[in-house]
């Protein structure tokens, strides 16, 4: 699977940006260790989605390009097959909840894609999207359940060993396990003792729980202020991936979600979207015990100013 990775890694070139890696001395300090944030809210579209999308989307046969692709997401997947679509010139039509972010469903529409929405309290994501991928022959490109998304995934801690490393800790969001399940491929093959763990909110623990028990567990619509994994679940794929390759599952508080957001934004200047600051406040709540030279992933910086006024302020 490492080697997809790599794959992944050469179409991307000149396509994703190389996103930078930066620190804090003020966190150092405060929780006696090294810590590395992999800035993916620096990505195109803000966030790490267009690696798995245009990587899956560029090795389509010309008849599926032809035909168009679809995808079902709250935001940052539909952004990323959005920008993908536009740089293959490929249509997109994306299915997006009622309730999406307002500033992600803008971006996905400025992107050229055709926004489908549905009602999470009356259907699945899923279901709506095969449906309309049925009636007029779109190729789905799944927001995490799928190789190809998950080897262009990989990249973002592929890139981050080879500038850094050997870490000792890699903190990773998830959602649907697919940057959690191709970061820990990365992290297994260039830093085989780093320790990866997954971080999720208390409130959509359902990725937690399946790894703990090895059964699979969901949720339905779970009311996280991290809309970025507000996932059922894990994928068919991505859960044996997550169960091989990764080491612990940990979650986090909405306060401690918020926590981060705002030390992120007051202390390092940087806008992240509450999905993107798990890891960070994994260590500040000390979900996760801090130990040597650790690396976070940032997943992405698409928030809104409503959320973030409503975090800033609280």
């Amino acid at each position: 699977m490492f080697a997809q990775v790599k794959a992944a890694q050469e179409r991307l070139k000149g396509v994703s940006h190389v996103t930078p890696i930066m620190t804090s001395h003020t966190l150092n300090r405060k929780i006696g260790a090294e810590v590395y944030f992999k800035c993916e809210n620096f990505q195109k579209i803000g966030a790490f989605k267009i690696r798995g999308a245009f990587n899956s989307i560029s090795q389509l046969t010309e008849a599926e390009q032809k035909r168009g692709v679809l995808a079902h997401s709250s935001g940052n997947h539909a952004q990323g097959v959005a920008l993908a679509g536009q740089i293959l010139n490929v249509q997109t039509t994306i299915v997006m909840p009622i309730n999406a972010p307002v500033i992600k469903r803008a971006a996905t529409e400025d992107y050229g894609a055709t926004v489908v929405e549905y009602d999470p309290e009356q259907t699945t994501p899923e279901a709506a999207a095969q449906n309309i991928a049925a009636q007029q022959g779109y190729t789905v490109i799944p927001p995490f359940d799928n190789l190809d998304v998950i080897a262009g995934q990989g990249t973002v801690a592929l890139e981050m060993f080879e500038e850094l490393g050997q870490l000792d800790m890699l903190l990773v969001p998830c959602g649907g396990g697919g940057l959690l399940s191709g970061s820990a491929i990365s992290a297994k093959a260039l830093s085989p003792h780093c320790e990866v763990v997954g971080i999720e909110p208390e409130l959509a623990d359902d990725a937690t729980r399946s790894f703990h028990t090895k059964t699979l567990h969901r949720v339905k619509n779970p009311p996280t202020i991290a809309d970025g994994t507000r996932t059922a679940s894990l994928g068919e794929i991505t859960f044996p991936l997550v169960l091989e390759h990764v080491d612990d599952m940990k979650t986090v508080s909405e306060a401690a979600i918020m926590e981060a957001v705002q030390f992120l934004f007051f202390r390092m200047k940087l806008v992240v979207e509450p999905s993107g600051a798990l890891g960070l406040a994994a260590l500040l709540s000390q979900a996760v015990i801090p130990k040597g030279r650790i690396g976070i992933i940032i997943s992405g910086g698409n928030i809104d100013a409503t959320t973030m006024n409503t975090i800033l302020n609280t």
